[in-house]
C-alpha cells in the first residue's frame, strides 16, 4: 500500500493495523508508507447491522480482515466465494471488471484495495434492488 495518502477531517477516526486513530482539530494529511497496511477510515466502515445485501456482506468480510477481526485465510477464501456469488448477478462489463480487480486484489491478500473495488459495486446493488423492490 505503498504511497496511500489519507487527507482527514479534524476529529476523524481511521483503523490502522488494528489500532484506532483520532485526529486532532485540524485537517492532516498522513502518507502511508509501509506496504500492506490495513487501513480503515471508519466513517466509511459498515456496522454489522448495515451488512444487509450481498455486496455490504462481502465488503464487510473484508473490513473485518483489516480490522484485524477476522483471520485473513479464512477472509480470503469468503471473500473469494462471495465474490463468485456476486459474478452471477453483476454480469455487466463495468461489474466484471470491478470484481476481476476485487478477486486479484483478494489472491494477494491486498485487502484494502480490494474493499475499494467492491465498494464501487455498492451504488449498482442499490439500484438493482430498487428495481426488484
Amino acid at each position: 500500500m505503498s504511497g496511500l495518502i489519507l487527507k482527514l477531517r479534524p476529529g476523524e477516526r481511521i483503523l490502522i493495523n488494528g489500532v484506532v486513530m483520532e485526529n486532532g482539530d485540524r485537517r492532516a494529511k498522513l502518507n502511508i508508507l509501509t506496504e500492506n497496511a490495513n487501513v480503515l477510515r471508519l466513517r466509511d466502515a459498515i456496522h454489522p447491522d448495515e451488512a444487509n445485501t450481498p455486496v455490504r456482506r462481502v465488503c464487510y468480510i473484508a473490513q473485518m480482515v483489516l480490522a484485524g477481526e477476522a483471520e485473513p485465510a479464512k477472509g480470503r477464501a469468503q471473500l473469494l466465494s462471495g465474490i463468485e456469488q456476486l459474478s452471477q448477478v453483476f454480469t455487466d462489463v463495468d461489474s466484471r471488471s470491478v470484481l476481476s480487480v476485487a478477486t486479484e486484489n483478494v489472491l494477494a491478500e491486498r485487502f484494502y484495495p480490494a474493499l475499494k473495488a467492491l465498494r464501487c459495486l455498492l451504488a449498482r446493488e442499490q439500484r438493482l434492488m430498487e428495481r426488484v423492490g
